[in-house]
């Protein structure tokens, strides 16, 4: 009986983390670029009374064996990196990766990191930053008299200028993929950084080499299908519950043992 309280608690210990990661997907399900988690879980050791194949007599074996388990545990939060919708913006600086990709910055430190959120803007020297002013890299700076400004499929930044008949090429804006973007460290900000598991970032022009294009005037919304998450939370709910009353249930057991003196 200890064992099945034991394992209760463990499968109430990963609801509550399944919870955990259901409840910060619907939270930033207006989060630009945001992808959705899932959590994965594995069962834990068993202890083996019988092994299936053992000798039950001199000529037989058991066809099946008994061996009895201690719970789950968490194994993995696992991003989703499926492509978002796409919300019209207008905004000239505002853009959206359709298909795989990401934008890279340069972080204060000097360090770089990825993002899936396009909403750039000017800062006072003219280049293009993020809400919270890191760099896009490769660096564009846009001319203070620039007219109108045009992002190409390919990445292509081109401006015209007072007394210009033809647009004037800026910049080129690059996209990094990486082998296994489900391994990527997640830094908030909605910013990603490299790992052992990602793999080393792959630069390419946009368009090209499996990498999305870029989409001006708009923006990637979340991923979250929130119908989907509130039925995870009402199976995880559940199987909250469920543990629960299973401890409940061998204590109920515990106090008539400890009762039949009486």
């Amino acid at each position: 009986m200890m064992r099945a309280m034991w394992s209760a608690a463990a499968g109430m210990s990963v609801q509550q983390h399944n919870l955990d990661t259901i409840s910060n997907n619907l939270a930033n399900v207006n989060t630009t670029g945001f992808k959705r988690a899932r959590a994965e879980f594995q069962d834990l050791l068993y202890q083996t009374v019988n092994l299936a194949g053992t000798n039950s007599s001199t000529n037989t074996t058991l066809p099946a064996g008994i061996q009895l388990g201690h719970g789950a545990r968490l194994q993995s939060i696992v991003r989703q990196y499926s492509t978002g919708n796409f919300r019209p913006t207008q905004g000239r600086f505002d853009m959206a990766i359709e298909g795989d990709g990401f934008f890279r910055v340069t972080m204060p430190d000097g360090t770089q990191a990825y993002s899936r959120d396009g909403a750039f803007t000017l800062d006072q020297n003219g280049n293009l930053v993020n809400a919270s002013g890191y760099a896009l890299d490769p660096q564009i700076t846009v001319p203070q008299d620039a007219q109108s400004v045009t992002i190409a499929p390919d990445g292509t930044v081109s401006v015209t200028q007072p007394g210009q008949n033809q647009p004037q090429q800026v910049g080129q804006i690059t996209l990094v993929k990486f082998i296994n973007p489900a391994g990527l460290n997640m830094l908030g900000r909605n910013l990603v950084a490299p790992t052992l598991a990602s793999g080393e970032p792959i630069e390419g022009t946009p368009g090209l080499d499996g990498l999305g294009t870029v989409q001006q005037g708009f923006l990637e919304i979340s991923n979250v299908d929130v119908a989907e998450e509130m039925v995870n939370m009402i199976i995880g709910e559940r199987a909250y519950e469920a543990n629960s009353k299973t401890i409940r249930t061998v204590d109920d057991m515990l106090s008539l043992v400890a009762n039949l003196k009486r």
